[in-house]
């Protein structure tokens, strides 16, 4: 195993999160698994309240749990819905969470970072921070923008001896929480029901794919040097990103169409 390091994790309640603190536990690293309510249940690792979307939250906890080497965000909140008439507050509160809550962690660690000279940032993207689908605009677009801002990032402070990786999973039960969905006008009903189809013919009938392995991809790109700035998880999300990198706007779409049975 690779040095010990003092690692902490958002939105650890489930899924995701509490896998990945288990996983970086049993490797001998100092975790610190926090989530918006308290925690239960972690043997050996440090639990602690933190609401991302808080400034004072953040600054609470971080003074509390004291330096870090490597931080995990991963808190997340997923609601679908048509662009038409999509509310928004749900909008901004998608934002406020999946990429303004990564950023208030990351601005909160990287000026000791920058004067020592190391640290790992690592933020959990998803397949659709590369790839838009219908219904899901406000979850898409909160990750096209963490994505957008880690590809900065990754290119200002590499320079410091900072890492920053995306972790990309396809369809994996993520432990997500959702918000209610916005079902829009009733012309949309088609579109639900189609694309509740799409999206079992992409899981396949054993469902989706457990946590555990984007938690050993999360330890992997913590321990590696060498990993990637991008780092899709999972067979569909590396199908997917190699279509779309591959093929122009229509091709892909013709592609995707096809693959899930999309006629709307």
């Amino acid at each position: 195993m690779s040095k010990a390091l003092k690692i902490l994790i958002t939105g650890a309640a489930r899924g995701i999160g509490m896998e990945t603190a288990q996983v970086l536990a049993k490797r001998g690293h100092s975790v610190v698994a926090t989530d918006i309510s308290a925690l239960s249940g972690l043997e050996g690792i440090q639990a602690h309240v933190l609401d991302v979307t808080s400034d004072d939250s953040v600054a609470r906890c971080l003074k509390k749990i004291g330096p870090l080497d490597a931080i995990v965000n991963n808190a997340g909140i997923f609601g679908g819905g048509p662009v038409e008439g999509y509310p928004l507050d749900r909008f901004r509160q998608m934002f406020e969470t999946n990429t303004l809550g990564a950023l208030r962690i990351i601005q909160a660690v990287l000026p000791a970072w920058r004067k020592r000279g190391s640290g790992v940032i690592v933020n959990v993207s998803s397949v659709n921070g590369r790839v838009s689908s219908p219904l899901g605009a406000a979850y898409s677009a909160s990750k096209f923008a963490l994505e957008a801002m880690t590809e900065s990032l990754h290119l200002e402070v590499r320079h410091f001896g900072i890492r920053s990786v995306l972790i990309e999973p396809g369809n994996i039960a993520t432990g997500i929480k959702p918000i209610e969905p916005h079902k829009g006008p009733a012309d949309y009903a088609g579109l639900w029901e189609q694309w509740a189809g799409a999206h079992t013919k992409m899981t396949g009938p054993s469902g989706s794919t457990g946590p555990e392995v984007v938690a050993l991809a999360i330890a992997s790109a913590i321990e590696d040097p060498a990993t990637p700035l991008r780092v899709p998880v999972g067979q569909d999300a590396e199908m997917i990103v190699g279509l779309r990198r591959n093929l122009d706007d229509q091709a892909f779409e013709d592609a995707m169409r096809k693959a899930v049975g999309l006629t709307w």
